[in-house]
């Protein structure tokens, strides 16, 4: 979407009450359609996902059953690279929620 046409759409949102009827339904429909098309853009990436992964999950156990390792330098490296960076996305008080005896589980 083009930032004028988003743009538009972002300040659709104002004054509604000086809108008429028809306008609201148009912007609606508007919405429903753009909607649409996030909803469809979804689901074609979590197509993608899933293909990717079982192709992943086949290589890995095709791996496994010859005797070659899964986890290679480069997952471990990811993986120190993953837990020694900071959480984002995730609050300071639900890290310190979590106590020692969850971890045993």
């Amino acid at each position: 979407m083009s930032g004028d046409k988003k743009r538009a759409n972002d300040d659709a949102l104002l004054n509604l009450e000086e809108k008429s009827l028809e306008e609201l339904r148009g912007l609606l429909d508007s919405i429903y359609e753009e909607e649409q098309a996030v909803s469809y853009r979804r689901r074609v990436l979590h197509g993608k996902i899933d293909i990717l992964r079982a192709e992943l999950v086949g290589r890995l156990k095709s791996q496994r059953e010859g005797g070659e390792g899964v986890v290679s330098g480069h997952d471990i490296e990811r993986l120190i690279g993953i837990l020694s960076s900071d959480l984002h996305g995730v609050s300071k008080y639900d890290v310190a929620a979590v106590s020692d005896d969850d971890w045993d589980e």
